[in-house]
Parts: structure tokens; sequence; C-alpha cells
């Protein structure tokens, strides 16, 4: 391993709280790694921040009719309190509202305009709000995304499929501030030349290859983190806007740039950058030695929906720049859902941080439990989903009645039995701690890989198998038979160094209830370097807990949730049941979509609408959403590009009859000319049926 690490992650937008999604995806399996990290003994820091720019934070400061330094001081706040209080342990959590981060951000602008090479300028058309006399930021601009259809997407990315778009690509264009459909006009932009970087980008992603030497283990990253950077390189680098017009941001600092900013996805990774050098101005260190050094390694905590920006975009930006280490590894999570849904503010759906800690406010593991919960359902390679039922079963199964027992009973029966003190073991008990300590080198390896909830996991193996082993051994029925038996002795040492196994190995998951194991253990805080000591002991077959060592009096680690005796902590959760199940009620009784205005009846004779059937489907290639189809409307057959590849398999859909909008103008969908419309009809859930004409009707009849 490395002699320093600088560990990222990603900056969250101070436009809002944080939800339970945000928690799972970047922060807490970064505190589980860098937590570890530190009890090796490693000199890391990790650096977070606000994300103070762009115009996402003025688009909420309008809704909330407060200025944006308003809104980043209230979020930045709360998400940092938060934050805190779940135990997510930054070195520095920063703001790229900070002159540090400014001046940062100009200098990387400066040296790579300086350069020259890495940026062109453009003039463009960009469009404009007449009615607000200004040029339209990307996340202001909404319309139809010209890829699935999807009626909501924004200037710079359609949510639904995920697709990377530019304003003019908008079907339907409208601006968010006055609702009305923007004009064009003419506007100057700074572009970096992300296509002169694809090749190197190429062998550094797909083989780890950089400057001819090998950088890192490409098979160490996940698969999707891979297949999403290889799909963008696939379809070919394109120069970035590196510059907006908006009146929030930090200016451009180069002449003639009066109004404009440098693009929120240019500054803000550089955000990294300037808290590190806050943190070492604070500390007195060198930040130079974290990002620059060749014994320093860089990984970046993201979600997946921030790849890209973090794989090739920021990488790109540090090699043009030059002396900059890039990523050895981006364990990027995919998305957590709650309830089976996803998070969804606008509706009220799911649940905030903040929140969290306020419903649970009187619950004593409120912060273990939820960190937890998350970890063991963590959405490492896939999509995941948050569920109360889990959640009460995670802690009250997993963390009261396997760790939580297996360490009472360890204490209680120690201090019955030997007044407290680890006894002297009457033989070899290393033996005997054989396969714990193969539980324990899993779960190291788990942690060195990312693979967090297996190692979670694993550390509830090892509690299992000290469960196990003190049952089977049944010390109680020993010592009512002949309480001098040296059997007894063995039983308690070895399960005492199984607890302050635990002490160690549940810090990182879990480290409001760790000082509590680390007490009852007779042993001090953990410190840096405290699990390396350990591991090395164990390689020496040295006890972790020696004989005559004073361990503490028992004390209650977890009040189960679902307890009979006490039903409060299952209220809670039953309340936030009850919330959901009137969220879905509300959606169950909404209104349908309003009639749209009238028409005349000229205008629907316009619309040649046609019986058809589905000779042949098939996936078009890099959309998930699209389907090709081959429809036969009786006196041709149609190509038809349609968004419903998330509610039907291609497969399943030959013979199936359709009504066809048929004189619908062409268009080309990802290099397909889709001739034509599919009729369906979508529910409250989103999901899609087909119209069609009874079987048999025939194809290619009008319909009136």
């Amino acid at each position: 391993m490395s002699k320093r690490y600088i560990v990222t992650s990603a900056l969250p937008y101070a436009n809002g709280a944080l939800h339970l999604g945000h928690l799972a995806g970047a922060y807490l399996p970064a505190d589980i790694y860098v937590r570890y990290l530190r009890l090796l003994g490693k000199d890391v820091v990790w650096v977070c921040g606000s994300d103070e720019h762009g115009a996402a934070i003025t688009i909420r400061a309008k809704k909330e009719g407060i200025s944006p330094q308003e809104i980043i001081d209230k979020y930045h706040g709360l998400n940092k309190q938060t934050f805190q209080q779940l135990g997510i342990s930054f070195d520095i959590y920063h703001r790229t509202s900070a002159p540090i981060h400014h001046e940062t951000a100009q200098d990387f602008f400066t040296t790579l305009y300086n350069k020259g090479g890495e940026f062109e300028e453009r003039e463009q058309e960009q469009y404009y709000d007449e009615d607000y006399d200004q040029f339209l930021a990307d996340r202001y601009i909404t319309g139809t995304c010209p890829k699935c259809g999807h009626g909501a997407a924004f200037g710079d990315q359609c949510e639904n499929c995920g697709s990377d778009l530019s304003p003019t690509e908008l079907i339907d264009p409208k601006s968010t501030l006055s609702g009305k459909a923007p004009t064009l006009r003419k506007t100057t932009h700074w572009y970096f030349k992300l296509d002169k970087h694809e090749d190197w980008l190429r062998d550094w992603i797909d083989k780890g290859i950089l400057d001819g030497k090998t950088h890192h283990d490409p098979k160490a990253w996940k698969r999707h983190v891979v297949g999403q950077c290889l799909s963008w390189l696939d379809g070919g680098l394109q120069p970035r806007a590196i510059t907006r017009d908006l009146d929030w941001g930090i200016p451009v600092p180069v002449e003639n740039a009066e109004g404009k900013v440098l693009y929120v996805w240019f500054d803000a990774p550089i955000g990294y950058i300037s808290a590190t050098r806050e943190w070492a101005k604070q500390n007195g260190k060198n930040w130079e030695d974290y990002w620059k050094s060749e014994d320093s390694e860089l990984i970046h905590f993201i979600g997946k929906d921030n790849i890209v920006f973090h794989c090739i975009v920021f990488p790109a930006m540090l090699k043009a720049y030059g002396g900059y280490n890039l990523p050895v590894n981006v364990p990027a999570n995919q998305f957590l859902n709650f309830e089976g849904e996803k998070f969804s503010k606008s509706r009220g759906w799911g649940l905030e941080q903040h929140q969290y800690l306020e419903e649970f406010k009187d619950f004593p593991n409120k912060e273990d439990a939820l960190r937890y919960a998350l970890t063991r359902n963590m959405p490492e390679n896939r999509d995941a989903d948050f569920k109360w039922d889990e959640f009460v079963d995670f802690h009250d199964k997993e963390l009261a009645d396997n760790l939580g027992n297996f360490v009472n009973r360890v204490i209680v029966l120690s201090n019955k039995y030997f007044e407290g003190t680890v006894p002297t073991p009457n033989t070899d008990t290393y033996s005997i701690l054989a396969p714990a300590l193969e539980i324990v080198d899993r779960i190291v390896q788990d942690l060195d890989r990312f693979s967090f909830r297996t190692a979670a996991q694993g550390v509830m193996e090892l509690s299992a198998w000290g469960n196990a082993y003190l049952q089977d051994a049944a010390p109680w029925a020993l010592y009512k038979a002949n309480p001098e038996d040296p059997a007894i002795r063995d039983i308690m040492f070895t399960g005492l160094q199984v607890v302050a196994l635990l002490s160690l190995l549940t810090a990182p998951f879990i480290p409001f209830t760790s000082p509590k194991l680390r007490r009852l253990a007779g042993l001090p805080e953990l410190e840096n370097g405290d699990l390396q000591k350990a591991l090395e002991q164990l390689a020496n077959k040295e006890p972790l807990l020696p004989a005559g060592h004073k361990i503490g009096q028992p004390e209650l680690l977890f009040a189960k949730i679902h307890d009979r005796k006490d039903d409060s902590r299952l209220q809670i959760v039953n309340r936030q049941k009850e919330k959901l199940e009137a969220i879905e009620a509300a959606d169950q009784a909404q209104e349908r979509e309003p009639i749209k205005p009238n028409i005349e009846f000229d205008d629907f004779t316009k619309l040649d609408l046609r019986t058809g059937t589905i000779l042949a489907a098939e996936k078009m290639p890099k959309a998930n959403k699209l389907l090709k189809l081959t429809v036969d409307i009786g006196s041709e057959k149609r190509t038809v590009v349609s968004g419903i590849a998330k509610f039907f398999k291609p497969e399943d859909l030959p013979g199936q009859t359709v009504v066809l909008v048929a004189n619908l103008a062409p268009r080309k969908l990802r290099g397909v000319e889709s001739q034509g419309m599919v009729l369906m009809a979508e529910n409250q859930e989103g999901e899609l049926a087909f119209v069609h004409p009874q079987d048999g009707f025939g194809n290619g009849w009008i319909v009136r």
C-alpha cells in the first residue's frame, strides 16, 4: 500500500438537504475506507465540501425567494452538521465559495489557457430568455429528450435515459424562468479539447497504462465504471464548454469575459485540490505531497451519475495541467432506492439525513443503526433498495442478537468466573482461533477492494463464529459440573480475543459502538495504526488481551427496535411506514392529467393513424431505453424507434398489434431514422401499455 492517500467524495450541491441515497453512494463507503486506512496507520487525507456554484444554486434561490449566498449558507451548514452527527469523518469539509478555491480554479483555467492547444474559443448561438433578459444555462432549459422522448429533460442531460445533451438538441425547449420558448442569440464560450486526450484516456482506463507505465490494475475497477467510460470513448469524445453566461460563479479570468463564469463541472472537482490546500495550511502540511508525489494515491468516491466527470473529464484536466496524480480507482456506487422507488423530493418520497436524525432522536443507536443498514444493503455493483423492515432486521437480528449477544455473554461470564480478569489459558488457543482469523483475513481483503457490504457481513460472520463456539463449548455447563475445569479458561480466553478483534473491526462500520466494545474489553480508545498492530500481534501468535488483563463491566450495546416490552422505537418505524403509505395513497388518488385545450376537427384529421403489427424488435446499441421496431402497416413496413425497452422485451413483441402515427415527420434517433410513432397509454406508475385494435383486425386500416 502507498505511503499517502488523498481520498475525495463528490461535492454535494448546497441547494438542498441530502437523503439516504446520497449517504450510501459517496460518503458512507468513503468513511468506512478512510477509517480502515487510519487503523492501518496510513497517512490519509479525506476531503469534501459544498459545491456552491452553478445554475442549480440560483434556481433554488429563486424558488425560495432568497439570494444564492443565503441558499449556500443554509444548506452547507445543514449538510455539514448531519454528516458530523452520522460520524462521517472528513478531514475537511470545505466550500467552493471560499477565496482559496476561486484562486485555485482560476489558476487552472489560466494555466491551460496560456499553454495553448487545450482550449478553443467558439462563437455560438445560445438560448436566451427575452422576458428575463439573460442567457440560459443548461439547467434553465427543459424540453423533450431527442433520444428517449422523456418530456422533462434538461439542457445538459436527460435524467430518464442518462444521455448527455446540449440545449439545442431538446425538442420544444422552454425556459424554466418564464416558461416560454427561448430565442437564440450569439455568445462566445471556451471549450476544453477533451477529444485530444481520447487515446491516452482509453489506454489508462482499459489497460491501466499511463505514459507507457503501469498505473493501476484495471481489473480492480468496478465493471460498470469501466463499461460506462469505454462507452463514452467508443462514442468519440468532443470538446466541452467550460464557461457559462451566469451572474453566480467564479469569473472567467481573461479579457473580454464579462458576465461569464467557469462551468460548475470545470470548477467543482478542482474543489478537491483547494480543500486539500486549505487543510494543509491549517495543519502545517504540504498539499502537493498528496496530489503530486509518486508515493501517493488518489481515490474518488462518487455515485454512478458522476463517473464520466471523474474518470474522463477531470483526469484530462489534471494531465493537461501537468504534475498531478490521476486516480488509481474510482469505486462508484450505483443508486439506492427507497421502498422500491427512486428518491423524489418533489413527491416527498424518501428520507433525508437530518429527518432521520430528528425522527430517531431518542433512539440510542440511531447513527450506527442507519450506517449498518446502509452498509449491508450498499449499492456497490447494482441498484439497491432501502426498506424499513430490513432496517429493523439488520439492527435487531444482526447487531443486537448476533454481535450484542455474543459480547454480552463473554463479558458477563468472564466477570462471573474470573472477576473480570482475562484467564491464563490451559492450552494453545491459537489453533482454536484459526477459523476466526481466516474470517479476519477475508474482512481485510474485502476492505482493500472496496467490498464494504461483504466486509460488514464478515464482521457478523466473526461474531457468529464466536456465538457458535461459545454455545458448543458451553462453559456454563462445565462450570456447573466443576468450577475449576481448566477448559473454562481456554473458552473464555478465546472469546475475549474475539471481542478484542470485534472492537477493532467494527470501527469503520459502526464507530459509535466500537468505543463501547473497547471499554468492555478494557482497552483504550482507538488510535491510528491499532489494526495494523493487532494484525502483527496475531501473525506472531500474541494475544490481543493477555492473561491478567482487566476487562470492563457488562452494558447493553443495542436496545432493540422491535422490543416487546417497549415498542416506542418500533412506533418510529411504523410512523415512517404510514407516511409512505399516505404518499402512495395520494399518488393513487391523483387526478388524471388535465384535458388539453380544445382543437378543431380539422386539426385531428391531419393525423394519419393506422393499424399495424410488429414484425420484429431489437435493442438499439448503446441505448438502454430504446427498441427498434419493424411495423407492418399493410401497404409497407416501417422502422420505428420507441422508448419502451424498460417495459417490454424485444422477443415478446413480434405479433403485437399497434396503432401507428403514420404521417409523423421522420427523425433520426441514435443514427436510425424513425418513421412514425406507436401509440401507448401511461398510468400513474409510468407503466406503458399498447393502444391497439382487436386481434385479427388487419393492418393499414385508418383509425378515425
